[in-house]
């Protein structure tokens, strides 16, 4: 495989935007690779207001219509992070020979996204109520349709190991994501047909956000091709940079 020749499509998680990649696509151009970094509806720039957001879905368009748009026969090699996993899965069933290697750094990765209760233990963040901001845009009575981290809290969840002056940084881009639409994301399909795509786990040992027993409760229940790890926090590419694009490099 020519190392000029991939093109990485980077998929942020919950209340990230494209911003949080700049360092890894700052080494992988520097490499050589093309790299594309997407707003999903409601994150980054994106000027969505993700009370608004109310289906996985139309969270997900932005990524799907991307992909969509690709020169007949090019593929790309998708890298999500945390929730950005199950807009992967999501790409992996709808378009499963445009995608030639898939990575999941401590991402949610469930081949049918939410079916049951355990598969949202294992993949959604457990935050206690006093670290979180709940929205109710549509009405108290329903479930939320936003949530949002405490600035007071988002270092210790998220960017434990990271230099400071970049958890500051992410503080003041960081927006509320769509709670109904992440916790009802579910796809059909065959895993079987999901595994023709070689996918790679990279575990975070110090994740204070997606914990390493529920990324082993994945892997387990679906292994993937290759599982890596990596001695870091939730945001390896603030905290270790450069070794999370070794390890994605050397997995190509």
């Amino acid at each position: 495989m020519g190392m000029a020749k991939e093109h990485f499509v980077l998929v942020h998680g919950e209340g990230h935007g494209a911003w949080c990649w700049f360092k890894l696509r700052w080494l992988l151009e520097g490499s050589g690779y093309r790299v594309t970094c997407i707003d999903l509806a409601g994150g980054g720039v994106d000027p969505t207001d993700p009370n608004t957001v109310r289906s996985f879905m139309q969270y997900d368009k932005p990524l799907i219509d991307l992909i969509s748009t690709l020169p007949e026969g090019e593929k790309v090699v998708l890298v999500g992070h945390g929730a950005g996993g199950l807009s992967v899965i999501h790409a992996m069933h709808e378009f499963i020979d445009r995608i030639s290697q898939a990575f999941f750094v401590a991402a949610t990765m469930l081949p049918f996204g939410f079916q049951a209760d355990e598969d949202k233990k294992d993949g959604l963040p457990n935050l206690p109520e006093n670290e979180i901001e709940l929205a109710f845009g549509a009405g108290a009575d329903d479930p939320p349709t936003s949530i949002a981290l405490r600035p007071e809290f988002q270092r210790d969840r998220l960017s434990q190991q990271s230099p400071e002056e970049e958890s500051v940084l992410a503080s003041m881009l960081m927006r509320p994501w769509p709670a109904t639409a992440i916790s009802t994301a579910s796809f059909e399909g065959d895993d079987e047909r999901l595994n023709r795509i070689k996918r790679i786990f990279i575990k975070t040992e110090r994740d204070q956000m997606l914990d390493p027993q529920q990324q082993d409760s994945m892997i387990k229940k679906w292994p993937p091709s290759e599982v890596l790890v990596i001695d870091t926090d939730h945001s390896p590419f603030f905290s270790a940079p450069e070794q999370l694009f070794n390890l994605i490099a050397k997995s190509l």
